[in-house]
């Protein structure tokens, strides 16, 4: 198996807050006078997951001259061991808001699934530069536009357990790139995961998009007519650019073999800002 954390640049990490936020900091070499002034790009996982997640989109950005953070939310990753059941979706929201004081200037937050969500709700009060969401979880506006034919289930567990990934390859993943998630998806808090999941009991997460007033894109991987229409509806409510990316799977487009189309539509954005 192939660990794609491993083949990282050298970068500085730390421990920040009372919470010990474990925090990933890459510098390239590729740094100009223009690349200088450009905001740091502030990158958040989603449930399960860590900064390890994005071992295969990060190389690409240092080298275009991005300073990019990689944060681990509370629990999370190297993150200090909290108690899980205690744990919120508001806890969350404080934590990205710890590592965008570190970074000393609104960010360029790039969200995937749970942290979509997650940037969407701090971005209705939190000054961002920009905001890019990767099949982000949608928000009750758009599910209630074009809603699920099957709806999640609220977990009545204390804490949710890691999804099983089978071995084998999936449209986009090969069995190495299921089996280095395999390595490290964890556990999540299942007070944060009921806050978001959208089912009978919860609708999810109210977006005000009125109040999101930076630049967006949306990045959907899409199997269906339907998820096209929820992935260019966020897009409209946030007068964003979207890209689609058919036959891809939630998390093939971090980790797949064409995760490289989503960082082209990323680094395209990033080129017109």
């Amino acid at each position: 198996m192939k660990d794609f954390t491993k083949e990282l640049p050298d970068h500085t990490k730390k421990y920040i807050g009372e919470n010990d936020l474990f925090l990933e900091i890459f510098e390239g070499d590729n740094v100009s006078k223009t690349t200088k002034n450009r905001p740091p790009l502030l990158f958040v996982h989603g449930a399960f997951t860590g900064s390890w997640m994005w071992a295969k989109y990060i190389p690409h950005f240092i080298g275009e001259g991005w300073k990019c953070y990689a944060m681990n939310l509370r629990s999370h990753y190297k993150s200090r061991l909290l108690d899980m059941t205690k744990i919120t979706l508001e806890d969350y929201s404080e934590d990205i808001k710890e590592v965008i004081a570190e970074c000393g200037v609104a960010p360029i937050l790039i969200g995937f699934s749970m942290g979509g969500i997650l940037g969407q709700k701090l971005a209705e009060t939190v000054e961002l530069a920009g905001l890019v969401l990767i099949d982000s979880v949608i928000s009750r506006e758009v599910h209630e536009a074009v809603p699920y034919e099957e709806l999640e289930r609220m977990t009545t567990d204390i804490v949710v357990p890691a999804p099983a990934r089978e071995e084998h390859s999936s449209i986009d993943e090969t069995a190495d790139d299921i089996a280095f998630q395999r390595k490290y998806l964890a556990m999540e808090s299942a007070l944060a995961f009921n806050a978001f999941v959208i089912s009978n009991e919860s609708k999810g997460i109210s977006i005000d998009s009125r109040s999101i007033a930076c630049p967006c894109l949306v990045i959907k991987a899409v199997n269906s007519v339907d998820d096209d229409r929820r992935g260019r509806l966020t897009a409209e409510r946030l007068r964003a650019e979207y890209t689609g990316l058919w036959n891809t799977t939630h998390t093939g487009v971090l980790v797949g073999q064409r995760y490289k189309e989503a960082v082209s539509a990323i680094m395209d954005w990033l080129n017109r800002f």
